[in-house]
């Protein structure tokens, strides 16, 4: 393959998801079987590298300084749901089961990994619980060490806010249609700790 081949693989390749096959494929594909497309998806990168950033206020992409959630006067900003993830956000909002707002983190306290709470978006959310309005914060954070750590130090920087805010966390346990036989430990656990009267 060409110089300019391999440059353009090498950097697909480091896209989530990606691995040396699909990467290939892509490229090929862009290069010699549609490369009518190449334009057109190069216009759209350039587009949304020029128009697309955070919203100043949870973190979510937006194209100006809120994104559509928070600039939304219909939510209810008084909620704020904490994710790690721009994904986990659109999940949630995909189940049309939540309308209050977010707050997007970009990721999870990770020592291991050498992420720190500087590397995270921290700052405007306490600076959001900071200025009042905020009744209750969702942590919607993955169920494992880092989740935890993250929804630990959290709950602790809460505290020196001197804001009484409600902190809950979201439930974890069996998929809708899942059963107990399938599922691992850390489910079950989760599953059971998380039980509630049916009554």
């Amino acid at each position: 393959m060409t110089p300019a081949f391999e440059k353009l693989q090498k950097h697909l390749k480091q896209l989530p998801g990606l691995g040396y096959r699909s990467s290939e494929r892509i490229a090929l594909n862009l290069l010699v079987e549609k490369p009518e497309r190449l334009p057109a998806l190069v216009a759209a990168l350039e587009e949304a590298a020029r128009a697309v950033r955070r919203c100043s206020r949870c973190g979510n992409l937006a194209e100006s300084e809120l994104c559509s959630i928070c600039a939304d006067e219909r939510r209810d900003a008084s909620i704020v749901c904490v994710v790690e993830h721009v994904p986990d956000l659109v999940a949630l909002e995909r189940s049309a089961a939540y309308r209050g707002t977010y707050h997007v983190l970009h990721g999870k306290l990770s020592p291991i990994h050498g992420v720190g709470p500087a590397d995270l978006n921290f700052a405007p959310l306490l600076a959001r619980v900071a200025d009042g309005g905020v009744t209750e914060l969702i942590l919607a954070l993955s169920n494992d060490v880092e989740g935890e750590a993250t929804c630990h130090y959290l709950t602790e920087q809460l505290a020196a806010t001197g804001r009484a805010v409600k902190v809950t966390r979201i439930g974890f346990g069996l998929p809708s249609g899942g059963g107990v036989l399938y599922a691992d430990s850390v489910t079950l656990k989760s599953a059971l700790d998380g039980r509630r009267s049916y009554s």
